[in-house]
């Protein structure tokens, strides 16, 4: 289960970041907006660039020790400064706000979906490169448990945004819920680096 733990972990860190996408998915979800397919959409190209990045990369990874190496211990640098990142954010304080535009239309709709997650180049970067390359740590079992885990704390938060939007909304305005959620991901991103760190240190 660890791989799947980790999966879940990292792709639930980097989904639930304060951005456009999730103010877009709950914008929808509050005003009852086609929020159903909006978050299936997002979670569709969450499946297919995480599935991607673990195939293909991860698969790259593995059979290269040297990239192997670079991947490990450049993830962990990079999930380090994540995670101070969150840290930061955890102290300033923030707020999602549900402001937009929304789509009169389901094809309108979806559209701007896709523009607000594809337009986005740390989407990309999340999901197919980092996941990629950190998933090549693992075998080729355990190395797609952890991209299921990441999936499925994709499927859990879109979910979660899309259904209890309403109920969702004033939480996630509120400072605090941001602190400790930034809090989280801090600490989640800190633990997952320690394992990178620790693994190349064993090897």
């Amino acid at each position: 289960m660890t791989p799947f733990i980790q999966g879940f972990g990292m792709g639930g860190g980097l989904i639930v970041a304060i951005g456009a996408q999730n103010a877009f998915v709950l914008t929808q979800s509050v005003r009852r907006n086609h929020h159903l397919a909006v978050a299936a959409l997002c979670i569709v190209c969450d499946m297919v660039m995480i599935s991607l990045g673990v195939t293909g990369v991860g698969a790259m990874v593995a059979s290269n020790p040297t990239l192997a190496t670079i991947a490990t211990w450049g993830g962990a640098a990079f999930l380090s400064w994540y995670g101070f990142n969150s840290f930061m954010s955890a102290i300033r304080g923030g707020s999602l706000e549900a402001s937009g535009e929304a789509g009169k239309t389901l094809r309108h709709t979806l559209m701007l979906t896709l523009a607000v997650t594809l337009l986005n180049p740390h989407f990309y970067l999340d999901t197919i490169v980092l996941m990629g390359s950190i998933s090549g740590q693992f075998p080729v079992p355990e190395r797609y448990v952890f991209g299921m885990g990441a999936i499925t704390a994709s499927i859990c938060w879109f979910i979660s945004l899309s259904l209890g939007g309403q109920m969702l909304a004033p939480v996630f305005k509120r400072e605090i819920t941001w602190r400790i959620l930034d809090g989280i991901v801090c600490l989640t991103m800190w633990g997952i680096a320690a394992s990178l760190v620790r693994s190349a240190l064993s090897a």
